[in-house]
C-alpha cells in the first residue's frame, strides 16, 4: 500500500510550515483520517486524476481538499477550475486556505463550488465545522 492510498483529506500547500500547522490542527481536533500533503496544483491534479506517479493509486477520491491559492507551477484557482470541469470531481468539498484577508478572496459566482475560506493559521472552530460538513468528524 502506498502513502497515497485511501486518502480522505488532500492538503495542497507549498509552504511546509503552513502544512505542518494545518495537519497539527486537524490532529488536534481528533481527525485520524489519512491526510496527504502535495506541494502544488500539478501534483494535486495528477493525484485526483490518477496520472504520473499516482497512476496506480486506488480509485477513491478524497472527501475534502484544503487548497492554498498561491503555489508554484499551478496555483489554486487553476487547480480548482480543472477540478470542477470534471463531473466526477465537482462534489468534492474544497476549502481555500489563505493568508490574505478573507474579504479580499471570493470565488463565488465563478462556478467553483468552494465550501469554506479559512485564514492561515487555521481557526479550530472553522476547521471543526468544515470536517463535519465533509463527513469526517
Amino acid at each position: 500500500m502506498k502513502e497515497w492510498d485511501n486518502v480522505e483529506i488532500l492538503l495542497v500547500e507549498d509552504n511546509l510550515s503552513d502544512a505542518e500547522l494545518t495537519v497539527r490542527a486537524l490532529r488536534g481536533i481528533g481527525i485520524t483520517q489519512k491526510i496527504l500533503r502535495l506541494a502544488d496544483g500539478v501534483e494535486a491534479l495528477d493525484f485526483i486524476f490518477r496520472q504520473a506517479r499516482f497512476g496506480e493509486r486506488d480509485n477513491a477520491l478524497p472527501k475534502l481538499i484544503l487548497l492554498d491559492l498561491k503555489m508554484p507551477r499551478l496555483g489554486g484557482i487553476e487547480f480548482l477550475q480543472r477540478l470542477r470541469e470534471d463531473a466526477a470531481t465537482t462534489d468534492i468539498a474544497v476549502a481555500i486556505l489563505t493568508s490574505y484577508p478573507l474579504e479580499k478572496i471570493s470565488l463565488e459566482g465563478q462556478g467553483f463550488n468552494v465550501h469554506e475560506y479559512l485564514k492561515k493559521p487555521v481557526n479550530t472552530e472553522s476547521l471543526i465545522a468544515l470536517v463535519k460538513f465533509a463527513g469526517l468528524l
